[in-house]
């Protein structure tokens, strides 16, 4: 087997080419919808968005380790790293690199080296390499045999994963364990209805032949060669499990799984910067609103010194047991993790003090006599603390109530329903549903001004994430939906930061209406926010001007000169070689009062929930406050 990079010259890669050779090649065109291709191609310029949309179908060369500086050093997990690389192979096949320690010259290309770019002292570059040329050589009497894969699957396996059961969609009849099989991918394909799809069914049988399933659609989508992990009948029988061991790749990278765990973590250096452009300082109350899956959580903990709070909020119950074990293994305890919709971030103001009982574990004295349960509940205050509640059964025909240990004279009614309910809960151990037995507290939102800064990395079209090998399920309505979505998000982030305080916005997308022209609708609504500097600055600048989209029906308004100097945006193309990434950092000054009158109200903790335009409201019709009995622009106008 020959394998060589596409940018060497090397004997054998040249001298016995495979049959088919521009076949079994990896050469992706990235589709897009064309109206999205125009709109891009009009923010960017045609040429260079040709650039980013190659780019954005190949991973980047290399891999970005954050260190847990509370744990280890960076030179230590340098160390480490080179030890194993050299005892257990972790390069995976990386050749003619030199490892470099922290303190030796770097004369050539290393493996394992420091991050270039100043205030990034925590961060690890490891190299890999590619895209290689393969030989797919098998018996000259015999075709190749083939396993087809999800685009999904493809795209892990771009990154360094193996080839799992349920990512495969077909492969070649007689397939056996040991087998060596080429791994194509397909890609969805336009259809008559004018929509996309993939257009194979789960378990067709391929016969080298060109009247194969999408045989031409295939050409120049191979990513690699493996070893059968099992025969072609058990990748369709079992549930689970590696069908195919990667043994050549395409692109090369270094595999971390179980690797210095609790020490270093794998994430995009963009979303390292976000972090640190955020600069929370030991002590701080800091928000991140949509933590999953906590990288930047224990980022932002670590820059802490571990001191303060960092809340992370989710709505998905697993993703936050994702969170809190990540904390977990990076022993970090200022991380409260919360099941909570982002746009419910803020708590309204005429709430009751307290929320109500959580879930509870409970213990039962199974005996003849009275029967004793203790329940420890979570009940959150306006201050979002914790109490325990006490529920005492004294016979079984009396009812049973549950006694806050703040508020002992507070009762509230606990269903023998309830109790038989956990009782079997406890007996047969946790549901599917929660796989890892774990309870995460909910919460009903924080007061306005609870903050001293907020990191939202809002959910989006993710259009910057590498590798991607399709983009045609994103219409111009689609995008515009992301963006709706990320301004109400942006609503909820301005009322939770106090005054001096710092928001953080970023997204891993490359369209402009999800990231210049956010910072636009924050800067025209909010006259209190103002776009600052960024450290470290390792992005370029933002996109400049305007965009008419919907047949000029609407004005899609992004920044100006000096305002793109102030914003990072990572283009895949440009040397840095990272995902798409887009970040901007507002410092938020003092909101105008409505009047004299309205300062004396106060609501929960003394902070006004609300405020007013404070420019020319001739454009938003403004709304009768009944409480304050003044008027108010409606385009922030008080909640109540």
């Amino acid at each position: 087997m020959d394998s060589s990079s596409s940018s060497s010259h090397s004997p054998s890669a040249a001298a016995a080419p495979a049959p088919d050779a521009g076949r079994y090649t990896f050469s992706p065109k990235l589709r897009w919808q064309p109206e999205v291709e125009e709109y891009f191609a009009a923010a960017y310029g045609r040429d260079r968005f040709a650039r980013i949309s190659e780019a954005l179908a190949r991973p980047s060369r290399y891999s970005c380790i954050r260190v847990n500086t509370l744990k280890s050093s960076t030179d230590a997990v340098m160390h480490k790293l080179m030890d194993l690389v050299c005892e257990n192979g972790l390069s995976d096949g990386i050749y003619g690199m030199e490892i470099v320690g922290g303190d030796q010259p770097h004369e050539q290309s290393s493996l394992v080296r420091k991050c270039p770019y100043a205030g990034l002292e925590n961060v690890l570059f490891v190299q890999g390499s590619g895209p290689h040329v393969l030989n797919y050589n098998s018996q000259p009497d015999q075709s190749v045999k083939e396993v087809i894969v999800s685009r999904k699957c493809a795209e892990s396996v771009l990154r360094g994963a193996q080839v799992f059961v349920p990512g495969v969609l077909a492969c070649s009849s007689h397939v056996e364990k040991g087998d060596k099989v080429a791994v194509s991918v397909a890609i969805e394909q336009p259809v008559k209805d004018g929509g996309w799809a993939v257009g194979i069914t789960r378990g067709t049988v391929l016969q080298g032949l060109q009247s194969d399933v999408h045989y031409e659609e295939r050409n120049g989508l191979y990513i690699g060669q493996g070893t059968s992990a099992m025969p072609r009948s058990g990748i369709f029988r079992v549930p689970h499990g590696i069908a195919v061991e990667m043994t050549e790749r395409v692109y090369k990278l270094p595999s971390f799984n179980d690797v210095l765990e609790g020490e270093i973590f794998l994430q995009n250096l963009p979303s390292v910067v976000a972090a640190h452009v955020l600069d929370p300082q030991p002590g701080e109350r800091i928000l991140d609103m949509c933590a999953a899956p906590g990288g930047k959580t224990t980022a932002i903990a670590i820059l802490m010194r571990d001191k303060g709070e960092v809340v992370a909020l989710d709505r998905s119950h697993n993703k936050v047991m994702d969170i809190l074990k990540l904390a977990s293994e990076m022993d970090l305890n200022c991380i409260k993790a919360y099941k909570l919709d982002a746009l419910k971030s803020v708590r309204k103001t005429d709430e009751a003090t307290n929320v109500g009982m959580g879930e509870a574990i409970k213990t039962l004295a199974e005996d003849s006599g009275p029967c004793h349960v203790t329940v420890d509940v979570r009940a959150t205050n306006v201050n979002e603390e914790s109490s325990t509640t006490t529920v005492v059964v004294q016979s079984e025909t009396e009812q049973l109530f549950s006694v806050d240990d703040k508020n002992p004279e507070s009762r509230k009614y606990v269903s023998k329903a309830e109790l038989r309910k956990n009782l079997r809960r406890m007996k047969n151990g946790p549901g599917r549903n929660n796989c890892s037995g774990g309870r995460v507290e909910k919460s009903k939102g924080f007061f306005p001004n609870s903050f001293d800064r907020v990191l939202l990395d809002a959910p989006c079209s993710a259009l910057g994430l590498r590798p991607r090998l399709f983009a045609g399920e994103e219409t111009l309505e689609s995008l515009k939906t992301h963006a709706k979505y990320q301004r109400r998000m942006f609503d909820q982030a301005v009322k939770l930061v106090r005054p001096g305080g710092v928001i953080v916005y970023s997204t891993c997308t490359i369209n402009p209406g999800e990231n210049e022209a956010l910072v636009r609708y924050a800067l025209d609504t909010y006259k209190f926010l103002s776009l600052v500097s960024q450290h470290p600055k390792v992005g370029g600048p933002g996109i400049v001007g305007s965009c008419e989209l919907f047949n000029k029906t609407y004005t899609e308004e992004w920044l100006t000169e000096h305002e793109a100097e102030l914003v990072q945006r990572f283009d895949p193309s440009s040397p840095v070689d990272t995902i798409g990434f887009f970040i901007a950092k507002f410092n938020v000054g003092e909101r105008q009062m409505m009047s004299a009158k309205s300062q004396e109200h106060t609501f929960g903790q003394g902070r006004l929930y609300g405020y007013t335009h404070g420019g020319n409201c001739s454009s938003y019709p403004l709304k009768f406050c009944q409480v304050f009995k003044i008027h108010c622009c409606s385009r922030n106008h008080c909640s109540l």
